[in-house]
């Protein structure tokens, strides 16, 4: 599945559009180097999100086309 998607279906970011923009402004890093939208996640890897002065650090847990609010936590971990 593609980063932007991903980062939509699993609610760490609100709008695809914005997962994508943050994508391009070098604020997502995925295993430790700057992602693309286009980069396909995999089980394991570690995504760090840049919010201003906060960082965010998830491993991926689960991937799916879908998720519910109430499942979409369970996609990612935070480290």
């Amino acid at each position: 599945m593609r980063l932007d998607k991903y980062l939509k279906v699993s609610r760490l970011i609100k709008r695809r559009t914005v997962a994508n923009d943050a994508c391009d402004a070098a604020r997502i890093t995925v295993n430790g180097k700057p992602a693309k939208a286009s980069y396909q996640v995999k089980l394991g890897d570690v995504i760090e999100i840049a919010f201003g002065q906060r960082t965010v650090r998830v491993e991926v847990t689960a991937i799916a086309e879908h998720a519910l609010k109430a499942d979409a936590a369970a996609m990612y971990k935070e480290i």
